[in-house]
């Protein structure tokens, strides 16, 4: 794939390949761009969805709460006011007596009781109050004919009222309507439940208030009429739900509990936004379940809106852009097609292209190459005519270097006819350095033939000067048949005799050693030696990677590092690394130069 798209690329022009560029530089940030404001947006609408259903949530509550304190008061007056307890007392012991006396304020009891009952609820709330004393008698603000209240100590849940201790309460829901004219309105009922308790005999009594289920709905539908609202009690088990709720959640009830602190989840095929909130006296759950679509349906027709308009401003710009790109890169296209008469050999041609932009800098630039191609080109010629006739006289006049060589023996030879040895063994000893000099196909030589060669330079330095040098060896025979660069031993003899014996006589000792695939030669002097900083300078000079020779001298007293220089490097080419150089001197005394040249055995 990346393969073929280079290959794509490379059939493009310059002015394609401008424009694909500018043009995706522009849709790409478009598009990440309405990519993360939509994922923002709808991040942003989702949390705003939750806050207003936690809103919801909390004022629901607080309706819910109102109802349930309403409750737990009719309750709390049962159970502490002095005097509706005394009658209650009294009621249970006139309940075992039957004379006329006890019968009549039997009879004023219940009255009291049954108007402080009527007093307590309004007829509007449709609250039912069951009051279950001992020996089965019991007080009801409705009529036995609806529910029959001893029908209560049946109930599952009437051993729980008998464990509680002190003013505690149960809730129960849901609970099946037991008032037989609100069965067709309402499908449930609620209730809270307590025992009467006198500090001296125990329990009393138990007194229980109830609501109808559609109270419950009705709180639930009106605040929250646009989406789904639940009531759970402490088992998940539904309690009331608003009128518009639809779905069936019988085997999911436990799941959207559990997993309520979800922001998203799935029901019957469809996402919703959950909120829960616990309710503050009874420990039930008020679940909200909001359409997902519902909750970001706005801001979706505003970001569909702003979309189409950013999308048509964006193509606009674009096709300016497209438009200004292509003016300004046609001027590219017709230097290019110059370039293109130019590769095919018309070099009268010249770019039409103006202007002050940088186009028109490279415009007339390539005008004035071409002119001065067109003048090297004439100059060119001119020089290689001139040329050819240079190498002609040069082929006239060139010497052969084995008709030198030739010269040279011819020489020696009749040198030694006239009985001149020292001559003649001076003319074989340069006859032999040149020819090492002119054979460039001997770049490696044994190290036997590397002494030989020095020995005869010796011999013509001595012939030169008034006061001899004597060259001493101390080498190892093993060491000669190791090849080493040609000429790696005469430039450093040759700064021992010209600026450490100065014409003076003296001796050059050379020492040669081969241990653990090193060969260690020593080239020592009894010349004049160097100061400490000339050394330091030298020894520098040599360390360097790269060594500067600029500020030495190789003229004059001292120890010149020029040959030195060369040699070292020559080395590491041929060595690498590995081969090290060590100059050592004292003045008055000599000097030592010492090289490690790391032989690989073959």
């Amino acid at each position: 794939m990346k393969t073929h798209m280079k290959r794509m690329a490379s059939f493009l022009s310059f002015r394609d390949k401008v424009l694909i560029i500018a043009i995706t530089c522009l849709i790409l940030p478009a598009i990440i761009t309405f990519t993360i404001y939509n994922y923002l947006t709808k991040d942003a609408v989702k949390e705003q969805a939750n806050i207003s259903a936690q809103n919801e949530l909390k004022l629901t509550d607080e309706y819910l709460k109102k109802v349930f304190e309403d409750m737990l008061y009719t309750l709390n007056f049962i159970q502490l006011d002095t005097e509706f307890n005394a009658i209650l007392k009294d009621s249970i012991n006139n309940n075992m007596k039957h004379d006329v006396a006890a019968d009549y304020e039997k009879f004023i009891n219940d009255q009291k009781i049954q108007q402080t009952l009527d007093t307590i609820t309004l007829k509007d709330q449709e609250v039912y109050i069951t009051i279950l004393l001992n020996h089965e008698k019991y007080y009801t603000n409705y009529s036995f004919r609806e529910f029959n209240p001893l029908d209560i100590k049946k109930e599952s849940w009437f051993i729980i009222l008998n464990r509680l201790k002190g003013y505690r309460s149960i809730w129960i829901a849901p609970q099946p309507t037991m008032i037989v004219s609100e069965r067709k309105n309402n499908s449930f009922q609620l209730s809270v439940a307590r025992p009467l308790r006198d500090s001296n005999s125990g329990v009393y009594g138990y007194a229980m208030v109830t609501i109808m289920g559609n109270r419950i709905n009705e709180i639930l539908s009106s605040e929250n009429a646009d989406h789904n609202m639940l009531l759970l009690n402490e088992q998940n088990q539904l309690i009331a739900k608003n009128q518009p709720f639809h779905l069936n959640l019988s085997k999911q009830l436990n799941e959207i509990a559990e997993n309520s602190s979800k922001d998203v989840m799935t029901i019957e095929g469809k996402e919703y936004l959950i909120n829960t909130r616990e309710l503050s006296i009874t420990g039930w759950k008020l679940i909200s379940l909001i359409p997902y679509d519902h909750a970001i349906s706005k801001i979706n027709s505003i970001f569909k809106r702003v979309f189409l308009f950013q999308s048509l401003f964006f193509i606009a710009f674009l096709l300016l852009l497209i438009y200004l790109l292509s003016r300004l890169l046609n001027r590219l296209v017709e230097l290019r097609n110059v370039a293109k008469k130019v590769q095919k050999g018309d070099l009268s041609i010249r770019s039409i292209v103006k202007g002050h932009d940088e186009i028109a800098t490279l415009s007339s630039s390539f005008n004035q190459m071409l002119d001065k191609v067109n003048e090297v080109i004439e100059e060119n010629t001119l020089t290689q005519s001139r040329k050819r006739e240079a190498e002609l006289a040069m082929l006239q006049a060139q010497i052969n270097p084995h008709f030198l060589f030739n010269v040279l023996n011819s020489i020696r030879m009749k040198v030694l006819l006239k009985r001149d040895p020292e001559s003649a063994e001076m003319i074989s000893s340069l006859s032999k350095l040149l020819r090492m000099t002119f054979d460039k196909h001997k770049e490696m030589i044994t190290f036997q033939d590397e002494l030989e060669i020095n020995k005869d330079y010796i011999r013509i330095m001595n012939m030169r000067q008034r006061n001899q040098i004597e060259l001493r060896m101390a080498v190892s025979v093993e060491t000669y048949p190791i090849k080493v660069p040609r000429l790696i031993l005469q430039p450093i003899i040759e700064n021992a005799i010209i600026h450490g014996l100065s014409d003076r006589e003296g001796f050059i000792l050379i020492k040669g050693n081969y241990l653990n695939g090193v060969l260690m030669v020593e080239v020592d002097d009894n010349g004049a030696g160097m100061k400490m900083e000339q050394l330091s300078a030298i020894r520098e000079t040599l360390n360097k990677s790269v060594p500067d020779t600029s500020t030495l001298s190789d003229s004059g007293k001292g120890f010149s590092s020029i040959g030195l220089t060369n040699v070292n490097e020559r080395m590491k080419l041929t060595f690498g690394e590995a081969f090290t150089m060590h100059v050592d001197s004292e003045l008055d005394k000599g000097t030592k130069v010492t090289m490690y040249i790391p032989i690989r055995e073959e």
